[in-house]
């Protein structure tokens, strides 16, 4: 999937932005930080949720040190349902949706906040609601919208709910992607975190680790493993990874024997040459590490 992908916390104005995640851990950090970030630049903020109420997103912001009621009174947070935004006229219209923010953009400016950003939780597109069909047609060109510069968007995609092909239609009319910060983005090594449909924390692994970014990717593994209060099985995710050293490797050990009984660290999608030195090694006998099968060459 192309286009852009950014970090959240490097979400700038002009952005329009999707998410597909698969647990709601993912989803709260990002629209949380998402939302945070907006309001201390001095931006409106408003966020659409797929349900009736916002009490979720409203703790989701209080435990992340938002004051949500002094927020929301003086009108730089608002909180609304998708009843109330997307289906406001009992079905879907990309005209009227579209219409609608350029509104809210307007105001955001008029009102003297530095731009305005809005983030949307896109679910209600699964239940049957007339012109729910056009909403790739929305994504693409709502992005006109944004591209002056004044507002920014997150669209909040669930993978577990939406089908393959369409999630992927939907990915594909965004100009780029968000993603959680990363833990480790120095010199060739990027670690970015995510979460697995159970919930447990996923590490994806790009670029090389060498002797010039061992010391961040150790400091990575501890962070995760210390940092996962969801419990379950660490994943490495080594699809994107180009190289590793034998140091690095040697962390990967060092890390699953660190794990409290029960827990597993498991790295998939490792390189074949890769795959036949921690066999050759051993260090796949290694209690805790757990090399996927489908990992290795046929």
């Amino acid at each position: 999937m192309g286009g852009v992908v950014r970090q959240v916390k490097d979400v700038r104005l002009g952005d329009h932005l999707c998410l597909a995640f698969a647990h709601e851990a993912e989803q709260r950090e990002v629209a949380s930080a998402f939302v945070t970030a907006g309001l201390e630049r001095g931006e409106r903020v408003l966020y659409f949720t797929d349900g009736p109420t916002g009490d979720r997103v409203r703790r989701w912001l209080e435990e992340s040190g938002v004051d949500v009621a002094e927020a929301m009174a003086t009108g730089r947070l608002g909180i609304r349902s998708a009843e109330d935004t997307y289906l406001a006229a009992g079905r879907f219209d990309p005209d009227a949706m579209i219409d609608a923010l350029r509104e809210e953009v307007d105001r955001s400016l008029a009102a003297g906040f530095a731009g305005f950003r809005v983030s949307g939780e896109m679910g209600w597109a699964l239940r049957g609601m007339a012109g729910a069909e056009r909403l790739e047609e929305y994504e693409r060109r709502v992005t006109a919208l944004f591209d002056e510069g004044v507002s920014a968007a997150i669209c909040l995609y669930d993978t577990r709910v939406f089908p393959a092909d369409r999630l992927s239609a939907l990915i594909g009319s965004h100009p780029g992607r968000v993603q959680m910060n990363a833990l480790v983005h120095e010199g060739p090594l990027r670690v970015i975190p995510s979460f697995d449909p159970a919930g447990s924390r996923v590490l994806r692994v790009a670029g090389a680790i060498d002797h010039d970014s061992a010391t961040a990717w150790s400091a990575a593994l501890r962070g995760a493993i210390g940092g996962n209060g969801l419990g379950g099985d660490l994943q490495i995710d080594m699809s994107e990874l180009e190289f590793i050293d034998v140091a690095g490797l040697r962390a990967l050990v060092r890390t699953a024997g660190e794990l409290e009984d029960g827990r597993r660290l498991r790295v998939t999608r490792l390189a074949p040459r890769l795959n036949e030195i921690v066999r050759l090694v051993g260090w796949d006998q290694t209690t805790g590490l757990i090399i996927d099968a489908e990992s290795f060459p046929s």
